[in-house]
């Protein structure tokens, strides 16, 4: 798989507010992106039977060493090779005892198949997101916001984690 990499070299501000999408946590209680203002927030899609599956343990590396200026949040999804066919309780204790992940996880999201969950369709919607029109191509793509909630960046699934803030 490729690497792909794009960045927002001219800072648009968003058209729609990333912190304004209603969200559900892996418990599924409702939630939102408010709570991460302030805070560079990197957005993964995640899956448990994946190749780049052992990146669960860099980006909760990444995580504690951020000491809370940076906010890993994961989206488990079954969009790409059928790869988290679990449902989140099972997602949850899977990450937690073979990674020690201690980041928010939310609940399973579309994102090739419809409908497309309204994170993805912010993240993938120049009109919503000021530029960027890619979406995940397999499991482990990144996006990064930054502290006010612009969209800085996409990268792929072969991006390690620790590339991220260089």
């Amino acid at each position: 798989m490729k690497s792909t990499t794009q960045k927002n070299s001219n800072q648009v501000s968003p058209a729609t507010s990333i912190f304004d999408i209603e969200l559900k946590d892996i418990a599924g209680n409702s939630t939102s992106l408010e709570k991460y203002k302030g805070k560079k927030i990197i957005i993964v899609n995640v899956a448990s039977a994946c190749g780049y599956t052992p990146q669960y343990a860099e980006l909760q590396k990444m995580y504690e060493q951020q000491n809370g200026n940076v906010v890993i949040l994961g989206f488990p999804c079954n969009d790409f090779g059928a790869q988290e066919q679990a449902d989140e309780s099972t997602i949850q204790n899977f990450c937690s005892i073979n990674y020690g992940v201690t980041f928010p996880l939310y609940s399973k999201v579309n994102i090739k198949s419809s409908p497309i969950h309204p994170i993805y369709e912010w993240l993938s919607s120049p009109a919503l997101n000021g530029w960027n029109t890619q979406l995940p191509d397999w499991n482990f793509c990144k996006y990064v916001i930054d502290e006010e909630g612009r969209l800085e960046g996409f990268y792929s699934s072969a991006v390690h984690p620790n590339d991220l803030l260089k």
